[in-house]
């Protein structure tokens, strides 16, 4: 780029970039050039994305298990002795998680079946107390079937033929088939993985033909499990306080099944950015649908909100700030792609993934611009 072009850029630059980028004085970032080997890498990281889709079913589980061991290494350094074998701490460890798991479903199936029998006798009242917006709601409706006569075609209708396919219970079964196989998958998958500690990252070790890429191959697999797994826990943590603050909410505010509802926060406390909408719009249904009072009603969703907002603005941020800054943008971009991928599991994934993309990229200098990209 000539001199005068530069200057263009430069005049082009708002002000307010130009005065941070002087003043922190950021590094120069070696960008690819070779229009060959960004090509190539571009075609590699579709053809990762499109297996990844296409074979998502085996896939999933195994980026899953992954994920897992990430976060149980250090409990089975913990419980590593040499008295203790591998084997017997990993299969407590997968006992200990899976089981709690299993037991914490079993006992909110009840009050979950509980709520799912009364919707549809609430679903009346729901509509009584939300007349004040029905006059909205109408208006939206006559808009867009008006929008929708006007993108209509005026050809005459063809008459269409609905086929009906398997039945509710044929779909159920198929659904339960899938999370089964894929649960198996991950619980195997993860236990041979506990066992087998850092074979991978050995064998890595003796095949790379340079000390340098020895010890880069290292240091990123060390900051990995750290970042990580330090990210998971904290965000854990933060997640059960946050399901406990909703569930004395609820309790005190009379909404029945606390500890369901506590459980929902903290689960969709796992996804940024959607989760707390969602568990917004949850608490105000449950609010109108438990309490009288119409204001009353509105507690429970503001005191979730309340608690989301002191959690994820103010205290993980300042447990995160030094392991994790990612741009926002693409915390949602990121959320958006992998539900399309893999659904609530990849939502759930991407965060992580997200991160361990950023420190590879941070470690590996032609992708140190990737990462600084990443940052937020």
């Amino acid at each position: 780029m000539t001199t005068a072009m530069q200057m263009d850029v430069v005049m082009e630059t708002p002000n307010t970039l130009l005065t941070d980028i002087e003043a922190e004085e950021l590094p120069d970032m070696p960008v690819p050039i070779d229009v060959k080997t960004v090509f190539q890498g571009g075609l590699f990281l579709l053809a990762l994305l499109a297996a990844c889709y296409v074979a998502g079913e085996i896939i999933l589980p195994i980026v899953l298990a992954f994920v897992l061991k990430l976060v149980l290494q250090p409990a089975m350094r913990l419980l590593e002795t040499p008295h203790l074998p591998r084997m017997i701490a990993a299969l407590a460890i997968i006992i200990v998680l899976f089981g709690s798991i299993v037991g914490l479903g079993a006992a909110l199936s009840g009050p979950a079946a509980s709520w799912a029998q009364k919707l549809p006798a609430a679903v009346p009242r729901l509509e009584e107390r939300l007349t004040f917006l029905s006059r909205p709601i109408q208006t939206l409706q006559k808009f867009l079937h008006q929008a929708e006569g006007l993108t209509q075609p005026a050809d005459p209708a063809v008459p269409t033929v609905a086929v009906q396919g398997s039945g509710l219970s044929d779909k159920l079964l198929n659904g339960t088939r899938t999370v089964a196989s894929g649960l198996f998958t991950t619980v195997l998958v993860l236990f041979f993985l506990l066992v087998s500690g850092d074979i991978f990252l050995r064998r890595l070790v003796e095949v790379l033909p340079r000390f340098k890429g020895k010890r880069q191959a290292v240091e990123i697999s060390q900051q990995i499990e750290a970042n990580i797994s330090a990210y998971l826990v904290t965000i854990t943590i933060m997640n059960a306080a946050v399901g406990i603050g909703t569930g004395i909410v609820a309790a005190m505010c009379g909404v029945g099944n606390p500890v369901l509802w506590g459980t929902i926060a903290f689960l969709l406390n796992y996804v940024p950015i959607l989760g707390p909408v969602i568990g917004v719009t949850i608490f105000v249904l449950v609010g109108l649908l438990s309490i009288d009072a119409l204001w009353l009603a509105f507690v429970p969703a503001g005191a979730y909100l309340i608690i989301h907002i002191i959690e994820g603005e103010t205290v993980t941020p300042m447990l995160l700030a030094r392991r994790f800054t990612i741009n926002p943008v693409l915390v949602v971009l990121a959320i958006v792609f992998w539900y399309w991928m893999w659904g609530v599991l990849g939502v759930i994934l991407a965060m992580p993934m997200l991160a361990i993309t950023k420190i590879i990229c941070d470690r590996i200098q032609p992708l140190n611009a990737f990462g600084h990209f990443i940052e937020g």
